[in-house]
């Protein structure tokens, strides 16, 4: 059993217990993945991750990002905790620095601007991959909802950037807050569509500005900001209306308002948003 120093971060917002919780291990190399697991599932977080030697060319460190489940190949605001966490582990208490992350997904660069506890990171993600559309009743009814809830101008289509999403675009607000996931009709739509995330959103193309709900599984639940997402999000924006920024409010049905800003450069989304360190510490693993 060997002592780690470990970050608690809330993610996608500046003030403490909103936004989405991180936890960070550092100086992983030695960890198995059975105990990675295990520490995810003992974090109770969506995602927990554990930082490692890269041995691939331009990459700084290796970003090992579980679930309570298993390992994902890329997530959002487990990129951006994580750069501020490795940025604090160096030392760095004010100014900016960029890092390449190496996930499973491939090299993502990420800047960070610290300052003190609080930070703003942005990560360039994988570039958009456009995917089939999706059946609109049965993606409606995966949420408990119907057609007449549905947004009629923008179709469900999977959409990924690192992580395919079933982007489901919904009519108004009140239609939002109607949504009540059905996990055993969820779980076999991404399934069927190699994603992991259901994302509920409506959408204000000519202000800019979106409204979502995360919906994974059963085990994880509903998501309070999904940085995974919403690089999709504004790619699928830009193919269909052609808006290339965006505001993405999320979190408030869970008590966990978050914020998250995405563009998109070229083909590869950037999303990102503050960061706030709750926890600096140590684990022994």
């Amino acid at each position: 059993m060997a002592s780690h120093r470990y970050t608690l971060l809330d993610v996608f917002t500046s003030i403490p217990l909103q936004g989405n919780g991180l936890a960070v291990v550092h100086d992983a190399d030695e960890l198995d993945e059975a105990t990675m697991l295990a520490f995810a599932r003992e974090t109770r977080l969506s995602e927990t991750t554990f930082v490692q030697t890269s041995h691939i060319a331009g990459a700084d460190y290796r970003n090992r990002i579980w679930t309570v489940e298993l390992e994902v190949p890329f997530a959002g605001h487990p990129s951006l905790g994580t750069a501020v966490a490795v940025a604090r582990a160096q030392g760095i208490r004010n100014g900016e620095v960029r890092y390449v992350q190496e996930t499973r997904a491939g090299l993502q660069p990420v800047d960070v601007r610290i300052d003190g506890e609080r930070a703003h990171a942005s990560v360039l993600q994988e570039p958009a991959v456009h995917g089939p559309e999706v059946d609109r009743p049965t993606a409606l009814r995966a949420i408990g909802l119907t057609t007449d809830h549905a947004d009629p101008r923008l179709p469900p289509q999977v959409v990924g950037s690192g992580l395919p999403t079933v982007i489901v675009p919904l009519r108004d607000a009140d239609a939002l807050a109607r949504a009540r996931p059905d996990y055993d009709a969820i779980a076999p739509l991404l399934a069927a569509n190699g994603a992991t995330t259901l994302y509920a959103v409506v959408c204000a193309p000519e202000n800019e500005r979106a409204r979502a709900r995360s919906f994974v599984s059963a085990a994880v639940g509903e998501d309070p900001a999904t940085g995974s997402a919403a690089g999709p999000l504004v790619a699928y924006l830009a193919a269909r209306t052609g808006c290339t920024t965006l505001a993405i409010d999320q979190g408030a049905e869970l008590g966990r308002p978050s914020r998250l800003q995405a563009t998109l450069e070229g083909e590869r989304p950037r999303v990102g948003g503050n960061v706030v360190v709750v926890v600096d510490g140590s684990v022994h693993l």
